[in-house]
């Protein structure tokens, strides 16, 4: 019975810091000196979204990334992204604390990154689209009263402008592009904005590069032994 229980404490403690580490039951077999945040359904910012709703909680997000900056066993950052957007200041907090790493970090939109999740894909060193993904560019919006029409205009155009500002300065589209795409009218229904696929989004400077898994890993690999290189 002794021996039985020794071999068992092992594995629990494993089985806890797996669960803690990863949020994963199973152990794997092989520890990556990659982390892979994913971005799903709806980033939650202030306001808590009905529980039916697939949510992305930027309080989770932030001490995920504050971790693999401090964890000297992670050698690099795997965001995937597959989300309709959501709050606008979560999402731009995600993105700044991605791009404020220093750790390489890597981006792939895998089915979709809408809204903000543009503002979050930009934010790696180097992004990905999948060739089936979509990307939605539009201006930022409010939803249910509002009250004091003057400012809260002048409130959302300065939040779109940090919205802009910050897909310019961490792509390769000019501002002038951007912008058209969020103001083009016939290419959503009952709405403004442009939906861009897969290679439509790097022929605009959006994306960097089309690919999968794979791509991903490979770049991720690449920064890695360069980021390596430097420190030597």
């Amino acid at each position: 019975m002794s021996e039985d229980t020794g071999n068992q404490e092992p594995n629990q403690e494993q089985k806890l810091d797996n669960i803690k580490e990863l949020g994963q039951l199973e152990i794997p077999s092989f520890k990556s000196d990659i982390h892979c945040l994913t971005i799903t359904g709806q980033v939650e910012g202030h306001m808590v979204l009905p529980p039916q709703n697939k949510t992305t909680k930027y309080e989770h997000v932030i001490p995920q990334l504050v971790a693999v900056e401090e964890n000297p066993n992670i050698k690099g950052l795997l965001v995937v992204l597959n989300t309709v957007g959501g709050d606008v200041e979560a999402g731009l907090a995600i993105a700044e604390a991605i791009n404020s790493m220093t750790k390489p970090t890597v981006s792939i939109v895998l089915g979709g990154g809408h809204s903000i999740g543009v503002t979050i894909a930009v934010s790696a060193d180097y992004s990905f689209i999948a060739p089936t993904a979509t990307m939605t560019i539009h201006p930022i919006r409010l939803t249910g009263l509002v009250i004091g029409v003057p400012q809260t205009y002048e409130y959302l155009d300065k939040m779109q402008d940090r919205v802009v500002h910050f897909v310019v300065e961490h792509s390769r589209i000019t501002e002038q592009k951007f912008r058209e795409l969020m103001f083009r009218t016939g290419d959503l229904a009952r709405d403004i904005g442009t939906v861009v696929v897969g290679n439509d989004a790097v022929e605009c400077g959006l994306i960097d590069g089309v690919g999968g898994i794979k791509e991903a890993i490979q770049k991720l690999d690449q920064l890695k032994g360069e980021a390596g290189g430097l420190l030597q």
